[in-house]
């Protein structure tokens, strides 16, 4: 680690504990459009690099749940290049309310603190479209669902499904001709849907999209993937 990085972190840690720090504050450093991005609850910040700072700049990152007065370094997210900082597991509470702000460092000085707005995951977060496999049998087609995962850990080390995390509704398109027939809905703990009726020796497709209840929001369309009946 440099000398110039050791005196900066330094310096954070005076100002995170209010004791005075004499590195000047350089207003044209400061990152822009600090802003969490969050698909799946995959929470990342991002920002911007602003036009008129050096090229050497090195970035910090801090957080804080709602209401609480002293905000957490972020430390993965200490003196980075990247424009961006992955807090998943530092906003692992879907239901809590959260800030993130960003200070750029640099042999000029330390810029501002800039401070994201409030982000709430089980608001803010986007989802993807759930995952499907097919299978043909004397019923008809068994569509199996498997939900988006989140970057969150379970008990195995295994990725948890957003359906535990969230509410969510599952929507199947079924298509024949390039034409939508009929949909079909499911509540996300619901893996399986079985389709019956179908005409025989006919090719099927089927898209699925994720639904919020909470907030209405639908997301694209996933793959098609098709079959043929008996």
């Amino acid at each position: 680690m440099s000398v110039l990085t050791t005196l900066l972190l330094f310096c954070n840690i005076m100002l995170l504990c209010c004791v005075d720090c004499t590195v000047p504050l350089q207003d044209d450093t400061a990152p822009l459009e600090v802003e969490f991005h969050s698909v799946d609850f995959r929470n990342v910040l991002h920002w911007k690099h602003h036009p008129r700072a050096p090229e050497d700049l090195q970035y910090f990152v801090q957080y804080k749940i709602y209401g609480d007065k002293q905000w957490s370094v972020a430390e993965l997210c200490q003196a980075i290049r990247e424009l961006q900082c992955d807090l998943s597991q530092e906003t692992s509470d879907p239901r809590e309310w959260y800030y993130a702000r960003v200070q750029s460092a640099s042999s000029e000085g330390l810029s501002p603190w800039v401070i994201s707005s409030r982000f709430h995951p089980q608001w803010d977060t986007i989802f993807s479209p759930p995952k499907i496999k097919l299978n043909v049998t004397e019923q008809g087609i068994v569509v199996h669902i498997r939900p988006p995962r989140s970057p969150l850990q379970g008990e195995r080390n295994t990725r948890i499904s957003v359906a535990k995390l969230q509410k969510l509704i599952f929507r199947l398109y079924l298509i024949h001709d390039g034409v939508d027939k009929e949909t079909y809905e499911t509540i996300g703990c619901s893996k399986k849907v079985v389709i019956q009726a179908l005409n025989p020796q006919t090719t099927y497709c089927l898209q699925a999209v994720t639904i919020t209840p909470r907030s209405g929001r639908t997301s694209a369309r996933g793959q098609s993937t098709c079959v043929t009946t008996p």
